[in-house]
């Protein structure tokens, strides 16, 4: 049987609904970070101790009560991270109306994005399987391919894009979800990831409530996960949210001896697939840092210097 009024459901309810996520999510300590990252995103009330979690994760003195509409996840490599999108994919699809939003005909798109399709293919994989796990959401799946999932009566397509610039345009986005965006193309090739992520923005444009998750554990301090980073980490009162945490604070059932092991054999790899840490090793000639640190921002010319 079918929940009256899905509208009524904030994410955190649909979390702890044994007809809707419950059954993977409810009463399971290890989803618990990810609960409080939850209703930090929509804006969900929070109690002392997930404060003070959200405070150290985002760097922020405050961000209770504010729903984002983007959001930078820089965490630990099987921390959690491609589950949470797909869990947020499925919401967006099914508890939140976008057909005023949509012209006559018109499909609105969840975007899947990662370094290549195969790779976006688990995050779909995740979605079928939750729609295939709600009773009454199994009902509603229309045509389904191996990179697309079709929703009629929702009037969303959940599909996967590949990493062109060129891939979005026309299309009317309500949500965007960005996987290990850290190890897409960088500005050396035709298709670099700032250039994506700026093609993806505008499809989302006339949709109020749409949003970006991208998610990834860091890599070189260089690329659109390093800029948003370091843009957005710590600094107060912006509309983008960065969030920062290691692979078993975001998931505690992963083995602490198995990560002691990864330090072990290769410190600065594991320092960024399970510490979530940028790497300081492979660095550009004049890291992108120092560069930026030496940049005066808002002078775009200088007059001849004749003293010399």
């Amino acid at each position: 049987m079918a929940p009256t009024n899905l509208s009524k459901f904030d994410i955190i309810k649909a979390c702890q609904s044994d007809l809707i996520f419950g059954p993977w999510l409810k009463g399971k300590p290890s989803w618990q970070p990810w609960m409080t990252f939850l209703k930090c995103m929509f804006g969900e009330p929070l109690d002392s101790q997930e404060l003070d979690e959200v405070k150290e994760r985002t760097g922020r003195a405050s961000t209770a009560n504010r729903r984002y509409s983007e959001a930078w996840l820089v965490v630990g490599r099987r921390g959690g991270k491609s589950f949470i999108l797909a869990i947020v994919a499925v919401y967006l699809t099914f508890f939140v109306n976008w057909k005023s939003y949509l012209a006559p005909g018109e499909m609105g798109t969840v975007v899947i994005v990662a370094a290549d399709r195969r790779q976006a293919r688990v995050i779909l994989r995740y979605i079928k399987g939750l729609v295939s796990g709600i009773k009454f959401f199994q009902a509603e799946v229309g045509r389904e391919t191996q990179w697309a999932l079709e929703f009629p009566k929702q009037r969303i397509t959940i599909e996967i894009f590949t990493t062109s610039f060129r891939s979005a345009r026309g299309y009317t986005i309500v949500a965007a979800l960005l996987d290990e965006v850290a190890f897409w193309r960088s500005e050396d090739t035709a298709n670099p990831d700032e250039e994506i992520v700026n093609a993806i923005r505008p499809g989302m444009a006339t949709v109020p409530g749409a949003m970006l998750l991208a998610a990834s554990s860091p890599y070189a301090k260089r690329g659109v996960l390093f800029k948003q980073y370091n843009d957005y980490f710590g600094k107060e009162d912006e509309d983008v949210l960065v969030w920062h945490a290691d692979t078993r604070t975001m998931n505690p059932s992963v083995s602490k001896k198995y990560i002691e092991r990864q330090y072990e054999l290769d410190p600065a790899k594991a320092a960024a697939e399970y510490g979530a840490q940028f790497r300081a090793d492979v660095e550009d000639f004049i890291p992108e840092e120092l560069v930026d640190a030496a940049i005066q921002k808002g002078v775009f010319r200088r007059p001849a210097d004749t003293a010399t």
